[in-house]
């Protein structure tokens, strides 16, 4: 680590490694067919750490590989752009990442709104996540609502789902009676945001906009975009590196709250921690283990 760190001042940084190809079955630190063997995913993490790109590496004779970093460029923190259409946070696609895809995926399943069933989406902006209803429940029809107070945002996210409705409101307006209740709510990246205060909010969604079989999927960023890449941890301000601190309060807060008022609660995720309740008398719906059949028989 320090030799990469005093490496990459220059820009990139280069080492000459065995190929962790070879070492497949080998944990970290044990000695491999052509040394000390490390996975990929230590050289990933090893790069976003130091706050790097890890480059395509370059295979070499007799079993070894260059593994290639590059220092990542300064740039802004998307939110300092806000969270109009025209931000950098109207670029990113949270479905492209694995994790999140497939826990999310598999809360919506969890959730299980009927056919018919009304679904509230809070902080919508682009409305990119809701592609992940038609992934989870296919062919179920769904009465989609997405709220935002940005109007660039509602506006990008009608032309991306024109069969949904949107409503320019700050969430700490709620409740608001015409929009009546809902099977499911959705709030991903949304309660530690400025001005919303958790408890506040959960409460007017529980009493006021969540049907007696409803269930909730709550989303808490544990990472931030650096260069266009997902840098793992939950930062707080004036820390130089991220502290889970606040992240662990708010999940534990929302996951007692909503226990003790006669919830499931589930906590899944990485980069995104997702809460999901359901109502304690629901049944958990049968194959969430293998949401796409991702068993290790299934090629």
């Amino acid at each position: 680590m320090p030799a990469v760190r005093a490496a990459l001042r220059s820009g990139e940084a280069a080492l000459d490694v065995p190929d962790p190809d070879l070492g497949l079955g080998l944990y970290a630190g044990e000695e491999g067919p052509g040394g000390i063997h490390r996975p990929w995913t230590v050289w990933t993490d090893l790069a976003d750490l130091l706050g790097a790109h890890f480059l395509t590496p370059e295979r070499l004779p007799g079993g070894r590989v260059r593994v290639r970093f590059r220092r990542r460029r300064a740039a802004p923190d998307p939110d300092a752009a806000g969270y109009g259409a025209g931000s950098d946070w109207a670029r990113v696609d949270k479905l492209e990442d694995p994790v999140f895809l497939h826990t999310f995926v598999e809360a919506l399943r969890r959730v299980d709104p009927p056919p018919g069933g009304r679904v509230l989406a809070l902080g919508v902006n682009a409305g990119r996540e809701l592609d992940a209803l038609a992934l989870a429940l296919p062919g179920r029809a769904l009465e989609v609502t997405g709220v935002d107070l940005d109007p660039s945002a509602l506006a990008a996210a009608s032309a991306r789902c024109p069969q949904a409705t949107f409503v320019l409101l700050d969430v700490n307006e709620l409740p608001r009676p015409d929009l009546g209740r809902f099977d499911l709510v959705l709030a991903l990246s949304l309660l530690q945001s400025p001005g919303v205060r958790q408890d506040v909010l959960l409460a007017a969604l529980r009493r006021h906009h969540l049907t007696p079989g409803g269930g909730l999927i709550l989303g808490y960023p544990n990472a931030r975009y650096r260069s266009g890449e997902l840098s793992y941890g939950a930062r707080m301000r004036n820390f130089a590196r991220p502290d889970l601190s606040l992240l662990t309060a708010d999940v534990s807060a929302a996951r007692r709250g909503l226990h003790g008022r006669g919830f499931k609660v589930f906590v899944t995720g990485k980069y995104e921690v997702l809460v999901t309740a359901i109502p304690a008398g629901s049944s958990t719906p049968t194959g969430l283990d293998d949401v796409w059949d991702l068993s290790p028989d299934t090629p």
